[in-house]
């Protein structure tokens, strides 16, 4: 059976998240540099099935898109053109990140993995793919 694959897009670090064959629970996958994301993609669906990916869409509070909106656009594009056979949903992403840092400290993280940004963007990209799965239910 086929995964679902979640996408927090970053300059820098993308965070990715899965969801099991059965697609009940969602869970971290990795982090990687962006410049490299597109080769990790094509390397992991080699292996696993992924029946669409999930893509973070940074939005502000009043809902409008954010400065980090148009990076996110191209890595879309990207993504299209590397994966043309994939679907790609776009999710809301607000809030994310400080959720995120949030429940790394309620795990009871040390500070210095918790400052890891890393654990971060896999955290909120699992956050993506269960906002997308419950809008799907």
């Amino acid at each position: 059976m086929a995964r679902i694959l979640a996408i927090d897009y970053g300059t820098k670090r993308v965070g990715l998240a899965v969801t099991d064959p059965l697609k009940i629970i969602a869970s971290t996958l990795d982090t990687v540099h962006a410049k490299d994301v597109i080769v990790y993609l094509k390397n992991y669906t080699a292996k696993e099935e992924v029946e669409r990916f999930v893509v973070g869409l940074p939005k502000r509070l009043d809902g409008s898109d954010s400065q980090s909106a148009v990076h996110v656009e191209n890595f879309v594009n990207l993504l299209r053109k590397n994966f043309p056979n994939t679907p790609i949903e776009r999710v809301d992403e607000r809030f994310t990140s400080t959720i995120a840092t949030r429940s790394l400290l309620e795990m009871g993280l040390k500070k210095k993995d918790r400052a890891n940004k890393g654990n971060v963007d896999q955290v909120s990209a699992v956050l993506i793919l269960q906002t997308y799965m419950q809008m799907v239910q």
